[in-house]
């Protein structure tokens, strides 16, 4: 089971991925992403990822899809890897460019920062 994109059906393995879709599509010039996440969630911007997939997780189609999805406790694999052959072709994926490429790995970086800084704020208040 996954849950499928409510802007472009693109299946996602569960509410973290489904969030960090919609945030990385709508970042990366995705206008109609950002225009659904405007919509719904205003704030959007300003959540991390578990915060956004509780939002976003509402509004999406719970599916049963063809491709196992694979888990990782190491948090380290590639999402495209999760998609079914050919189910992100709608962003270009083969065809993305070295500063495209560059602003997503700062984003990946930027929110593994947030979220260990997230943990350690919450190992503080413990």
């Amino acid at each position: 089971m996954g849950y499928a994109c409510p802007v472009c059906s693109d299946p996602q393995a569960d509410a973290t991925h489904l969030a960090n879709h919609l945030a990385f599509t709508a970042l990366t010039g995705g206008d109609d992403h950002e225009a659904w996440l405007d919509e719904h969630v205003p704030e959007w911007g300003q959540f991390g990822e578990t915060e956004l997939a509780e939002r976003v997780v509402d509004h999406a189609e719970e599916r049963e899809f063809p491709q196992v999805f694979e888990e990782s406790g190491t948090g380290e694999h590639n999402h495209a890897d999760d998609l079914p052959p050919g189910a992100d072709s709608h962003r270009g994926a083969a065809s993305v460019s070295d500063e495209d490429a560059e602003v997503l790995a700062e984003a990946r970086e930027l929110t593994k920062e947030m979220l260990e800084d997230g943990d350690a704020a919450e190992d503080e208040t413990q």
